[in-house]
């Protein structure tokens, strides 16, 4: 339906909102009284207009996140409880398809509809069990889907390849029905998939196979976005205005003493994995370290002004071949407002930042700052670098938001020549030229490559220090810095991570399989691993099997190097802890090993760089 200009009661909606959007992220003086007031007005709107709902929410969202004064505190987690009765109200006619995108979907009092891994499908159906379903309407005419069905549903439905395998119009939903009695569908199915005599991994592929839509009802749902928000110990009121892009320096950040990680236990670490398992599943969004991520890795940090990060690895047996990895999210004010990814070998990580989109306007470089710091401190890295996919390739959101140039003003630059010399004349034009602005075109050709901030220790002090900085203590107002710390600077020239990447590392391997092995991978893998037993003059026998794999992969690559049989005896012995360190409890281990082999990371760049 066409949007309504003004309430039932006469009041303009829009202008409202504009004026509540606007004061969000003010904290000067009489800002409270402004917020109360609009609150107030706002609350007492009978919304007709979806999109007008969506902005008081986000909105509301923002202040929970970003509070500037105790009393708005209590009447925004009040609104927030009880928005699902806005949504209900809202006209049959309306067009609730606007709660469905990626930035909008989530709000209590929608329903939501995907495929879902068989991992987060079996999660959410235990979380969940009335409000979730097959959605059967949208999934019979697929013909891929009758495929799988054909391929998987023999397996715990006695008979059914009579039909499957010969008949045409095969009544699919007649089969299930018969087979599952008085049980619903959906965990009927789940739990015959789980009860395959299969690895897990295997399980789930071949439940994802099927491609099975999923209908959940988030009503009042503590999971919804609305309200997947908790209490902190002490909420941080902002009394100054928000830290801005410009006043943060990476190079001053990570200067700063390492923040604290606290290791926490196998029951917080669960209750984590299950926080970022409700804040991805309703922004329709899946990571493999978000689904698959290990609760005895879990790690915490506080890192003031209320914001809290948690990281964790992956099990052993989920691991990447070679590269480590590390998923994380941030809580303000016990709010999520974005999550992490971080997967890197030597001292070279690629770094994946996604702020939610209600809260870009908060703060998002100093927390980008405080996420690099975390993972600095964790990993040890000196290389960060941004996927391309993060700064606009094949990404119109990052294109629109000049992703690109958020990362060069923190100081990135492009991981290839032609691209950073690109950016530097776009630089002229824009210092020439306050109101010039990069084209969308221009934009899509600097996202072509990765970016890069690398780090060397120096002995001076960050020339572009921030001027400010705002204590992490809850209720204490700005402080300024006077003690210099040594400074990290970046390196302005190529790196040796510029042209390297794992899928050339891979395709080169795969190149190797089909020259001299007819294309065959179990060949391959037995005469790599072979070699390199030879050549490092170990005896596995007593290894576990995830060390048995880690052994495998590392061949792979191992058995590229012609001169390994020559390596020193300590450059082997480093070499063999690094493989049987892939399985360690703590997969960060492993990637500080591979820092210490300089050897090896010659090889990895040489055979891993175009």
């Amino acid at each position: 339906m066409p949007p309504s200009s003004h309430d039932s009661n006469g009041h303009d909606p829009n202008q409202l909102l504009t004026q509540f959007e606007a004061a969000k992220s003010r904290f000067d003086k009489g800002y409270a009284a402004t917020i109360v007031k609009l609150l107030n007005e706002i609350s007492k709107l009978e919304f007709s207009n979806p999109q007008h709902l969506i902005r008081f929410h986000e909105t509301l969202l923002f202040l929970r996140a970003f509070p500037g004064a105790p009393a708005t505190v209590p009447r925004v987690e009040h609104l927030l409880d009880n928005f699902y009765q806005r949504v209900e109200k809202l006209d049959a006619r309306a067009d609730m398809s606007v709660f469905d995108d990626f930035d909008t979907s989530g709000i209590a009092g929608t329903t939501m509809q995907d495929v879902l891994s068989f991992d987060v499908a079996q999660w959410l159906a235990s979380r969940i069990p009335r409000n979730i379903e097959i959605a059967w309407n949208d999934y019979w005419d697929d013909y891929q889907g009758e495929r799988s069905r054909g391929d998987t549903w023999p397996r715990f439905m006695p008979l059914l390849e009579e039909d499957a395998y010969v008949e045409a119009n095969i009544p699919w939903q007649r089969w299930l029905n018969a087979a599952r009695g008085p049980q619903d569908a959906l965990p009927w199915l789940l739990k015959r998939f789980s009860q395959l005599p299969l690895p897990a991994p295997q399980q789930a592929k071949l439940y994802d196979s099927l491609r099975l839509p999923v209908r959940w009802k988030l009503e009042n749902l503590k999971l919804s976005r609305t309200r997947n928000w908790r209490r902190p110990s002490r909420f941080y009121l902002h009394n100054a205005p928000l830290i801005q892009r410009s006043e943060v320096s990476l190079a001053y950040e990570l200067t700063r003493p390492a923040p604290k990680v606290e290791k926490l236990s196998v029951a917080a670490g669960e209750s984590v994995m299950n926080a970022i398992r409700e804040i991805m599943v309703v922004r329709y969004r899946e990571l493999y370290g978000t689904t698959l991520g290990d609760p005895r890795t879990v790690v915490r940090a506080d890192l003031g002004r209320g914001v809290v990060m948690h990281f964790w690895g992956l099990a052993p047996a989920r691991r990447l071949p070679l590269r480590a990895y590390l998923a994380g999210y941030t809580l303000k004010n016990g709010v999520p407002i974005n999550y992490v990814e971080a997967i890197g070998l030597c001292e070279w990580i690629e770094v994946g930042f996604n702020t939610f989109y209600t809260y870009r306007q908060g703060e998002t470089a100093w927390i980008y700052a405080q996420a690099l710091r975390c993972l600095r401190a964790l990993t040890a890295a000196t290389c960060f670098s941004i996927y391309p996919y993060q700064i606009g390739q094949d990404n119109d959101e990052a294109i629109d938001s000049g992703a690109f140039w958020f990362y060069r003003k923190l100081g990135f630059r492009s991981g290839r020549p032609d691209l950073q010399t690109l950016c530097e004349r776009e630089e002229k034009k824009i210092s020439a030229n306050p109101k010039y602005r990069t084209s969308r075109r221009i934009l899509k050709r600097l996202a072509e490559a990765h970016m890069f901030y690398e780090l060397r220790l120096s002995g001076e002090a960050p020339s572009n220090a921030p001027k400010r900085f705002v204590s992490g203590h809850a209720f204490r107002r700005s402080e300024r810095i006077t003690k210099s710390l040594p400074a990290l600077a970046v390196e302005g020239m190529p790196g040796p991570w510029d042209s390297f990447s794992t899928r050339t590392l891979g395709l080169r391997i795969n190149r190797r399989m089909a020259r001299e092995f007819e294309g065959d991978s179990q060949q391959i893998r037995q005469a790599s691993t072979a070699a390199v037993i030879r050549a490092l003059r170990i005896n596995p026998a007593r290894w576990t099997p995830t060390q048995h794999q880690a052994l495998e992969n590392w061949s792979l690559v191992l058995a590229l190097i012609p001169d390994l049989i020559r390596w020193s005896y300590d450059e082997k012995q480093r070499l063999v802890k690094i493989i049987r360190a892939k399985s360690a409890p703590n997969e960060m281990s492993y990637l500080r090993q591979t820092q210490r082999l300089p050897r090896l990371r010659e090889e990895l760049i040489r055979l891993g760089s175009q």
